[in-house]
């Protein structure tokens, strides 16, 4: 049996890309795993079904992180469920880009409502809820120390996110939970390929020293140490997983 067999994880956005690969993970090394969504439940569903069959346990949970009461009610969905939470993994995330001149007030609104606010919703009901020697792991992103065109918006977005992250590991003094950050690189995700031209997706692979693209199966590893007990002694640090990108 798993050290791991009686926790609990909630993947927010997890029905597809690194979320998936993430809740996958997480059920492997013996988590239960709240597979969270926000608008199809299929792959959410398809995924539960992998789960169970391959003897794990994980539920399908639809909410919008940008919406509190919402996030509450997935909470509560996991604690009536699995009995509580041990690990959020805060992977949802959107991302339009956009020099800051053309920027549309509803696209930035969205990006902070979904990037940041959800972020903070489901950190400030982990920090109520979470049971105790649990782990917090969010999703930040290197575009924040390569800061490039069209991306201002998006990054800063990410920027609050380890902001939050840093100042939260201390909040939760004397709980023995820990607050990190993951910030991949390029990922060969839907969210990172739609709409580039393969000559683009090409020349970002070969950006980082190791000349690929990352996999969600490499940010789901990150996460896994980060989740596990190898992982305790991590509190209050973003861990850049990009192939040396920056």
């Amino acid at each position: 049996m798993s050290i791991q067999s009686s926790k609990v994880a909630l993947v927010t956005g997890a029905s597809r890309g690194i979320g998936a690969a993430v809740a996958e993970r997480l059920a492997r090394d013996g988590f239960s795993v709240i597979v969270n969504y926000s608008n199809s439940a299929g792959p959410a569903e398809g995924l539960v079904r992998d789960v169970e069959q391959a003897g794990g346990k994980a539920l399908a949970v639809k909410a919008d992180i940008s919406k509190s009461a919402q996030v509450r009610g997935m909470f509560d969905a996991a604690e009536k469920a699995f009995g509580g939470v041990d690990v959020l993994v805060n992977n949802a995330g959107i991302m339009t880009l956009s020099p800051v001149a053309d920027m549309e007030d509803a696209a930035f609104e969205r990006l902070v409502a979904v990037n940041l606010q959800g972020t903070f919703n489901t950190l400030r009901e982990a920090a109520r809820r979470l049971r105790k020697g649990g782990r917090i792991i969010n999703f930040s992103s290197s575009v924040v120390g390569l800061l490039q065109p069209t991306y201002a918006v998006y990054a800063a977005t990410k920027a609050g996110v380890e902001a939050m992250t840093s100042v939260l590991a201390k909040e939760l003094r004397g709980r023995d939970i820990t607050v990190n950050a993951v910030a991949p690189g390029p990922t060969a995700t839907d969210l990172f390929l739609d709409g580039k031209p393969q000559e683009v997706v090409d020349r970002l692979a070969k950006l980082a020293p190791l000349e690929r693209l990352g996999q969600p199966v490499d940010i789901a590893s990150v996460v896994s140490f980060l989740a596990g007990p190898d992982g305790a002694w991590v509190n209050g640090q973003v861990l850049r997983a990009n192939g040396g990108i920056i």
